[in-house]
């Protein structure tokens, strides 16, 4: 059964996962908005505000002239009113209209914040698509573009889109005062467009000097302390609202409650990144956007305390080192990392043009703040936002022994990357069942593998599609089908409560991570089990042998006999002829054709999906609100405890 977000089933469902303290702030939470109802609190008088948050002189001109090219393109693609969010390319942008979604063409209701029905997209419509441009993430692009060219126009729509934006959207009125994350992140794009504007006449009568723009800094920053996430609710959302919060007290503390503000943001910034990051250095989500996410919120809020010479905890820049030394270790030969958990394309701060590696440019910055180690990847792609990060944060070696060679396991995650010739990249996952007892981001994913070769997706994770208003996507991208594992009896293995809520999360364990074979002319192993089908335990065995260019699988069920779908997604890229329990792969990577051979377990009758939608099976999500056809094969039956099912992945030349 599919539960909708905002449902009273799906409130019953949240409200189990939650413990007495998050349940008595929630309520607190309820009382303080009705009481903002009749008594919003009102704005301090300010007088005589400055900012001094500069870029320190010389910052711009260290931009690489390819990375400046394609801000500049990228700029006058938005100044011309174009721009694309989620795939659907928007034209208004000249003149947008905040509320309205151009997905389905419905405007968000105006009226008190918390009366806004967000999750409904019968009255909302997609509130992603909504939400998305009021980042104001598009006006950082433009304001870089300003502060690269010194072209005023790119300044004076700036602006103008401020102003519009203010005067639309009055503090507690309508649905972009609904969600902290929202408020957050809009909070650090404002303290950067007023940094990169500020050689521009105008910039102080735009910010300090206005007290419309005075008004909204305050409200945010009053909302922000009053509502933050809480229990069940702090992940990454609590890092944007803490990081947001933290950046504008420190480069706009012109307000009597900004010392306090600046304080309380740093001690919840530093006591979650520790509580969200796995002591590897992966996040805790399991979902790898969200690690980029996170990484590049706390970036920027390091930036934001040197910038003000703020000290801050040494531990905030041990987990940002470590999550970058992460990051290094998992990525591809292209340098692209997993595709695990969700993805929403959320980004902490955006200063570059289209065709900018977000990868590539976060290893960049911490080559830039902590020095790469021998063992990470070469980064050749150039970015914006390096140089202007690095500008401001002090690099600092935090007191740490950083890894000698590239790690493989990731214990605390569950995370094995087995590596072999020919640039043969597999992630199997044994990790926890994602984060906090609602494990919002979590796919049904246990034992699943991710195989790639030179980049090229071939055994794929299809991704994430969509979040809101489609359940049945929603469901099925998130589904034990739509993952490179094994489901019995036609249910998950963990049990769904509705679009961001498990309600009960399968467990799984690593028993063998053996990854120093595959690089010579042996196997790397890995094996593990999960519980998550009552009654029943999946063992999952992967071999990969270099001197063969073998991947090996072999699936065994103890328990009952019941029914077994084994499912194996494709890339889009990859063709397939299926022959019985053969399939013969192709693909083209650089111009230069590709192949494999993928023998399938003869005791299942196999079959091949592509692009179906009822139900949803055979798809590939690029990008958020993004999907394609690709191929996935089916293979169905029933357990076999004796014999196990066995399925063998050969590339070829």
């Amino acid at each position: 059964m599919t539960v909708r977000s905002g449902s009273p089933g799906w409130y019953l469902r949240r409200l189990t996962r939650m413990g007495p303290r998050e349940v008595g702030g929630r309520v607190g939470d309820a009382v303080r908005r009705r009481r903002w109802r009749s008594a919003p609190p009102g704005c301090p008088n300010v007088t005589d505000a400055r900012f001094t948050a500069v870029l320190p002189a010389g910052a711009v001109n260290a931009v690489p002239p390819d990375a400046a090219k394609r801000l500049i393109a990228a700029a006058d693609r938005l100044m011309a009113g174009h721009a694309e969010y989620f795939g659907v390319d928007r034209d208004d942008l000249a003149e947008p209209d905040w509320c309205r979604d151009p997905k389905t063409g419905r405007r968000a209701p105006y009226g008190y914040a918390f009366d806004v029905p967000y999750r409904n997209e019968d009255t909302v419509g997609d509130i992603k698509q909504i939400w998305e441009l009021s980042r104001h993430q598009y006006l950082t692009v433009l304001a870089a573009a300003y502060a690269i060219t010194g072209n005023e126009q790119y300044a004076e729509r700036v602006a103008a889109h401020l102003r519009l934006w203010w005067s639309a959207n009055t503090p507690l009125r309508g649905v972009h005062w609904v969600s902290g994350i929202e408020l957050g992140i809009r909070l650090l794009s404002w303290v950067w467009i007023r940094r990169l504007l500020d050689g521009w006449p105008g910039a102080a009568g735009l910010f300090e000097g206005n007290p419309v723009a005075v008004n909204q800094i305050w409200h945010h920053q009053r909302w922000l302390a009053a509502f933050p996430s809480r229990g069940s609710s702090a992940n990454n959302h609590v890092i944007a609202e803490a990081a947001g919060q933290f950046a504008a007290a420190c480069a706009f503390g012109w307000f009597p409650s900004s010392a306090l503000w600046r304080a309380g943001a740093l001690r919840s910034l530093e006591r979650q990144l520790r509580s969200n990051t796995f002591g590897s250095g992966l996040n805790r989500e399991l979902a790898t956007e969200y690690h980029g996410l996170v990484l590049e919120l706390g970036l920027a809020a390091v930036a934001e305390a040197d910038a003000a010479d703020v000290p801050v905890p040494a531990s905030i820049r041990l987990v940002l080192l470590r999550m970058t030394d992460a990051l290094a270790a998992v990525v591809d030969g292209r340098l692209r990392p997993p595709r695990q958990g969700d993805a929403d394309d959320g980004h902490g701060l955006v200063v570059d043009g289209a065709g900018t590696d977000r990868w590539a440019s976060l290893l960049a910055t911490g080559d830039a703040v902590f020095g790469r180690l021998d063992w990470w990847p070469t980064v050749s792609g150039t970015d914006v936002r390096t140089p202007l990060l690095a500008a401001l944060i002090r690099p600092t070696a935090p007191a740490v022994t950083r890894p000698a060679s590239r790690p493989a396991h990731f214990a605390d995650a569950g995370m094995t990357i087995l590596r072999g010739p020919g640039e043969i990249w597999c992630r199997c996952d044994g990790g926890p069942h994602g984060f906090l007892s609602i494990a919002a981001h979590a796919h049904a994913d246990a034992l699943s593998v991710e195989v790639r070769h030179d980049g090229v997706d071939v055994l794929a994770d299809p991704g994430t599609f969509c979040y809101h208003g489609q359940p049945e996507w929603r469901q099925y991208f998130r589904s034990t089908l739509g993952h490179n594992t094994l489901r019995l009896d036609d249910g998950d293995q963990s049990v769904s409560g509705g679009p961001f809520l498990w309600t009960r999360h399968a467990r799984s364990r690593v028993l063998v991570a053996d990854t120093s074979g595959a690089s010579g002319a042996g196997a790397a192993r890995w094996c593990a089990e999960h519980d998550g089908y009552r009654g029943s335990v999946h063992r999952r065995r992967v071999e990969l042998t270099a001197e063969s260019r073998e991947l090996r699988v072999i699936d065994e069920v103890r328990g009952p006999r019941r029914t077994v779908q084994l499912a194996f997604h494709l890339g889009p890229t990859i063709a397939a002829d299926v022959r019985e329990n053969r399939a013969a792969l192709t693909w083209t990577r650089d111009g230069e054709d590709r192949s494999a051979t993928l023998d399938l377990p003869g005791q299942l009758s196999w079959r091949a999906h592509r692009g179906e939608s009822d139900p949803p099976l055979g798809w590939y999500s690029p990008g958020f609100g993004r999907k394609e056809p690709a191929t996935t094969l089916v293979g169905t039956g029933f357990t076999d405890g004796a014999q196990g099912f066995t399925t063998v992945l050969r590339f070829h030349g």
